[in-house]
């Protein structure tokens, strides 16, 4: 081996001389066959290591790993430096109840008008949201129980196509109905818990929720790890009268991109049933995109809430790190992954967000969070503040995309915003992006390895998925000076980021490299990897995850296709309450560039 290559110290780092320089991931595609072949050949002891070093190798990961020297000291979990604080909010507390921080965030919207829910023509918004459902029941016009039989129906209806297109991995009607009756009989004596009793809510498979297993969409870790109570997020739901519909569909383990699973079936896009929902939260997302919940839960520790809910055309929402507790759910040792809502519209995720927010003790002492706020919408004060909001864009990134449409929709949306709002973009750079990719992939393999060595070393990893049997072969690759290499990185762009949150407030980007992809027939047995397609759909997700960055994907229209695309927000540390205001904003504009998905169901049905 040469001379190792020495990275200047980042405070040296001359941004005029970097270069964008496009870098796809090398990797064979394989369904089927090939892909068992190939899991065979990258766990097998000798040729195995030899062809895992030549993919690294192909992909420069030794290159930025090994073979330079990274003179930052590492960053095991994001670290912020003290934050302004945000305009025209309104702080809330994370140890008050969280029925009194959801009344705080509705006293934050504007006025609601339930004129049109008896109205002939078309909602205003493609979707119910959860002040219409509130509406309708304390007006007598549905109750919880009724609806309920409407989710029923709606995932059964799933479950028994052929093929079966699967939303939710464990599912208990009876269950479901004994929620609504009891949300039914306090709305009938006047005693709705919160604005959020009788909301029909889907909870991903990797987080815990009574008295459902929790599988993380594999075929036995409810085995080794039997759920004990709910998760900490969905115990707060559950305390405001939420109607908890299961354990919705996900990639398995949360390792992959695109939803696949043959475990159970892989979730369909609703606006394209032949096509993949995106992952690692393919169900939470379909199941919203459908209609049949106004919101789920999901994780994001790669993009996980984020690019299912760009594909599927609803709102996902990543917070900062730290700002949601993870306890209860299959990752919650793990320093990139966070549980968000993903919901049909921004204020019913900003109120299902309202709802589970609040830092872990061990959280609170480690990073000293600011004080969780929300955007007041109504006021002219949020007015004033969202025409401040500086927008930052690196426009080589931005316009790195597989196709035009999407560059060019979200740039449309910047210059409304600007037109209608005034907001001002200001180009930036962003530089060792592909270093970033490294790192990540680094931290998170390693994360995900160490929680499973255990469980694999007792036999249970020939029972996983192909593809995720090929991602632990590529992660046990990595060596403890890799990961000690990637924390060096992970400091670098962390210091980048905050360089640049000193010149703009939100950094603008498309949320995917790529709308929906087409599922290929051969995936639906044996799996598939496409780690190309991973490229694109990760493209622009990862320092939200690295970093800890709160980051929000809101729809803005669709491609010639008709395939939806969605615009990411990313805030400054602990900022949720900006990212919500624009993403309000962005909403507003993109409204009419909105369709329903082709598959829909109308569960509240008050027409």
């Amino acid at each position: 081996m040469g001379k190792k290559k020495a990275m200047a110290p980042v405070e040296n780092v001359d941004l005029k001389t970097v270069k964008y320089k496009p870098e796809p991931i090398q990797a064979p595609h394989l369904t089927g066959f090939g892909l068992r072949l190939f899991v065979w050949v990258t766990e097998a002891p000798l040729i195995g290591s030899l062809v895992l070093s030549i993919l690294k190798k192909q992909n420069k990961m030794d290159e930025m790993l090994r073979n330079t020297v990274i003179p930052e000291r590492p960053m095991f979990k994001p670290e912020y430096p003290p934050q302004e604080p945000e305009h025209g909010v309104v702080v809330v507390g994370e140890d008050d109840e969280p029925v009194r921080r959801v009344e705080a965030a509705l006293k934050c919207l504007p006025p609601y008008d339930p004129a049109y829910l008896s109205n002939t023509n078309s909602s205003p918004y493609l979707y119910w949201k959860i002040r219409d459902y509130a509406h309708a029941y304390r007006a007598g016009l549905v109750t919880p129980s009724m609806v309920a039989e409407h989710v029923i129906s709606g995932v059964e209806e799933f479950n028994n196509k052929k093929p079966p297109m699967p939303l939710l991995i464990s599912f208990n009607a009876d269950e479901i109905r004994k929620q609504a009756a009891a949300s039914t009989e306090r709305i009938k004596e006047g005693n709705p818990i919160s604005i959020l009793d009788g909301i029909f809510v889907a909870i991903k498979d990797d987080i815990d929720c009574s008295p459902y297993p929790s599988k993380g969409g594999t075929t036995w870790f409810h085995e080794v790890r039997p759920v004990k109570g709910d998760a900490a997020c969905v115990s707060k739901l559950r305390s405001c009268g939420v109607i908890l519909i299961g354990k919705a569909h996900m990639h398995e383990l949360g390792l992959g991109t695109t939803g696949n699973n043959p475990n159970y079936g892989t979730a369909r896009n609703p606006h394209s049933l032949e096509r993949y929902t995106g992952g690692s939260s393919s169900g939470p997302a379909a199941i919203v995109a459908s209609g049949l919940c106004s919101a789920a839960l999901g994780t994001d520790g790669g993009g996980s809430i984020r690019i299912p809910s760009s594909l599927c055309g609803v709102v996902g929402f990543k917070t900062t790190y730290g700002r949601t507790d993870m306890e209860g759910s299959l990752c919650d040792c793990g320093t990139v992954e966070v549980i968000g809502p993903i919901a049909s519209t921004v204020e019913d995720a900003m109120l299902v967000y309202a709802a589970i927010l609040g830092s872990s003790v061990t959280e609170r002492i480690s990073m000293n969070p600011a004080p969780p706020c929300l955007p007041s919408l109504s006021s002219f004060e949020s007015s004033n503040a969202l025409k401040s909001l500086r927008l930052g864009k690196y426009t080589e990134w931005f316009n790195d995309v597989y196709s035009t449409d999407i560059s060019d929709k979200c740039e449309d949306v910047l210059n409304l915003l600007s037109r209608n709002h005034g907001c001002e973009t200001i180009e930036i750079v962003i530089p060792e992006l592909d270093e970033m990719r490294a790192a990540h992939v680094v931290s998170i393999g390693s994360e995900s390895l160490s929680s499973l060595i255990p469980y694999c070393q007792d036999g249970k990893g020939p029972k996983l998925t192909h593809d995720t049997r090929t991602n632990l072969a590529l992660f046990g690759s990595f060596s403890a000076s890799d990961y000690v290499s990637a924390q060096r990185i992970r400091r670098r762009i962390m210091h980048y980021h905050m360089e640049i949150f000193k010149k703009v407030d939100i950094i603008v980007t498309p949320t995917t490299g790529m709308t929906s992809p087409i599922i290929p027939e051969g995936s639906l047995k044996l799996g598939e990897t496409n780690l190309e397609v991973s490229g694109y759909l990760m493209r622009f997700v990862i320092a939200g995850n690295l970093l800890g960055l709160p980051a929000i994907s809101v729809p803005v229209g669709h491609d010639k296709q008709g395939l939806p695309i969605g615009i990411q927000l990313i805030g400054r540390p602990w900022a949720e309450a900006s990212l919500l205001r624009l993403a309000s904003a962005v909403e507003e504009l993109c409204l009419e560039s909105r369709k329903r998905p082709s598959t829909f169901y109308d569960i509240l049905k008050v027409k």
